[in-house]
């Protein structure tokens, strides 16, 4: 009888120490582990596919269009260059604009255009 009330104490007794214990040692242990990465996005605010590289995603510029917008794509045109969104001003507006292009067989096609005359790059 003495024995099971001297456990009987010594278990209650061990339960009440766990209870004091710092709420702070939990919080340890989550802290330890490693943050979670959101999934990657699949797709750009505008709709179109993201790409990445090596895990890395791609910086998308937005479309623009420009003066030369027009020009450069009847250039791409003359190139074998169809579809897409259209050629996009890249650079700032000014005298001299680069112009991207992105074509139906996923090539890029680039022009320089310098007084709203266009060359190919």
């Amino acid at each position: 009888m003495k024995r099971s009330l001297i456990l009987l104490l010594c278990g209650t007794s061990l339960l009440n120490a766990c209870s004091l214990l710092p709420a702070s040692m939990g919080k340890a242990r989550e802290e330890a582990a490693p943050p979670r990465k959101p999934a990657p996005r699949t797709t750009a605010d505008d709709g179109t596919p993201i790409s990445y590289n090596d895990g890395v995603e791609i910086q998308k510029v937005p479309f623009r269009a420009g003066v030369s917008s027009a020009t450069v794509e009847k250039l791409a045109k003359q190139q074998g260059c169809k579809g897409g969104w259209g050629a996009g001003l890249v650079s700032e507006p000014g005298p001299v604009e680069v112009y991207r292009m992105t074509c139906e067989n996923g090539k890029v096609f680039m022009a320089r255009c310098e007084l709203k005359q266009c060359k190919a790059m």
